[in-house]
């Protein structure tokens, strides 16, 4: 029997991390929630997540781009797939999530389906 795929949400705000597991809930996977960049980090240790779902614009001392970067480094036996979540879309957005070692982005506002699909394809 296949294990569970891991997803870890990573949002500040409740809305979008309650939005995000009702969409993901049908599917077969073991969601788990961080508030900020530092809880994510410890989090990641303990889970070790297939899929990190990561907001870039967070409070506090660490925010996606660094969470990802981290998260990359960490040589684990497995380093997670990262998909970025922003409202910013710009170029230089996107060469710098590049640049520390995102595998995707998807842009805010995005509908449940393209959210379910990226995942599918990320998890593929």
């Amino acid at each position: 029997m296949m294990s569970k795929k891991i997803i870890l949400i990573v949002d500040d705000q409740g809305e979008l991390r309650k939005l995000v597991r009702m969409t993901l809930e049908y599917g077969d996977y073991e969601l788990h929630e961080a508030e900020n960049g530092q809880r994510a980090l410890e989090l990641a240790k303990v889970i070790k997540p297939d899929l990190v779902l990561l907001d870039v614009m967070m409070p506090g001392e660490v925010n996606g781009y660094q969470v990802c970067e981290k998260l990359k480094q960490a040589n684990n036996e497995k380093n997670p797939y990262v998909m970025l979540l922003t409202a910013r879309g710009q170029k230089s957005d996107l060469e710098e999530g590049r640049r520390v070692g995102a595998d995707s982005y998807l842009v805010k506002p995005f509908s449940p389906l393209e959210l379910i699909k990226n995942v599918e394809n990320a998890l593929a």
